[in-house]
């Protein structure tokens, strides 16, 4: 069974797979753009429109008329760095210059340019800050260097699984390619470069891939509702129809603290947390089998300071046995691993918060201070840019 990591924070890589998973980015590809007509959103998907912001789920927009409003938004990404050059997608998010993009794709770069036409005609960019945790990074530009073309941001959290989708970005470096799916799935879980999860994916069939990176995932109204990431490869390197999206509503809460500080410094308990199942709750003879069992506790951490325990295993594969079981936390129920992330989210470092736990069957309580989240999971080491990395 596999441990689930709570540390946070992240490395972005240039091209890193994560068991069949790989952040995109990519070199450049002169092309010109597609010609070939393509389909509306109504004759791909007539049945599975997605819900305006009053509920009204009508048709929507063509794809041909959301890459016209769309497309001039989106920009071509160019950044230099120590492990060479990587390029991606982004898109604009206001008149005063900003755009957004994924931070692996500016990881460690020393200069970015943007292009937004079809001339390939680059400008200057200014790298504001990064947020590896969600893998998002904001750039900004003079705005009156080029014309700048908003793109209106949706609600991520009014997805259905299959509503129609579009993506536009610069796969191997097709200039402001168009490519059209389905919301697969909602509310996925991808693991970043440096270990730690980044949560409420959406999942698209919609063909992404390297180069994509940091590029518009849009709804039928040519709304952005995710920002393209990474892509599950099955053993190749390109698309085979899963493709994983960064919510919208995560950047929302990452922009404005980007803008303010360039960077996002997150609250941090020091444990890694097993899931249980009935008959693991039955075989370590445990009275629930809801909660999350602790596993490892990083030694001076936050929990390790209050006294939280972790358990001994058998073998690396197996769940350690023998340690505390955290119930409750910062006064929310924990049922799973994935509550205490969720718990301490909106935290800072330096925030007291109460832990409830079971050790020897008897329900115990202690204060934690949270401590700061470390830029990558402890004990992994830096993949410098690229390599593979452990599953998940």
């Amino acid at each position: 069974m596999n441990k689930t990591s709570l540390f946070s924070g992240l490395l972005g890589g240039l091209v890193v797979a994560v068991v069949g998973a790989i952040l995109l980015a990519t070199g450049v590809i002169d092309t010109d753009d597609d010609p070939a007509p393509r389909p509306t959103i109504a004759q791909a998907i007539p049945d599975a429109p997605p819900a305006d912001a009053d509920g009204d789920r009508s048709q929507g927009k063509s794809v041909s008329d959301i890459y016209e409003q769309d497309g001039p938004g989106v920009a071509f990404i160019q950044a230099e760095g120590g492990s060479g050059e990587a390029t991606g997608s982004g898109f604009v998010l206001d008149k005063e210059g900003y755009i957004l993009t994924n931070a692996h794709v500016v990881e460690g770069s020393r200069s970015v340019q943007v292009s937004f036409d079809d001339t390939g005609e680059l400008i200057d960019a200014k790298l504001v800050g990064a947020d590896p945790s969600t893998d998002l990074a904001l750039l900004k530009v003079d705005p009156k260097a080029t014309k700048l073309r908003p793109l209106a941001l949706g609600d991520s959290q009014k997805l259905k699984v299959g509503d129609p989708v579009v993506a536009i970005g610069n796969p191997f470096g097709y200039s402001r390619t168009v490519t059209t799916g389905i919301v697969s799935a909602k509310q996925r879980r991808i693991e970043a470069p440096n270990g730690f999860q980044i949560d409420n994916v959406v999942q698209t069939d919609a063909a992404i891939n390297p180069g994509n990176s940091g590029g518009p995932l849009l709804d039928a109204y040519g709304r952005v509702i995710g920002i393209n990431s990474q892509i599950a490869t099955g053993g190749s390197r390109g698309s085979v129809g899963i493709g994983f999206a960064v919510p919208v509503n995560t950047a929302k809460t990452v922009i404005p603290q980007l803008k303010k500080s360039g960077k996002i410094d997150r609250a941090y308990l020091g444990i890694t947390s097993a899931r249980l199942t009935a008959d693991l709750a039955k075989q370590l003879r445990l009275p629930t089998d809801k909660g999350a069992l602790v596993q490892e506790v990083v030694a001076d951490g936050p929990a390790d300071k209050a006294g939280i325990r972790g358990g001994v295993a058998a073998s690396p594969t197996e769940i350690a046995a023998g340690g505390d079981l955290i119930v409750e936390l910062d006064g929310r129920k924990i049922n799973s691993p994935d509550d205490i992330a969720a718990a301490i989210a909106d935290n800072k470092p330096g925030d007291r918060v109460a832990v409830k736990y079971l050790r020897d069957r008897k329900e115990r309580s202690v204060q934690v201070t949270l401590g700061k989240r470390p830029t990558q999971v402890p004990g992994q080491q830096d993949p410098g840019g690229g390599g593979i990395l452990p599953s998940p």
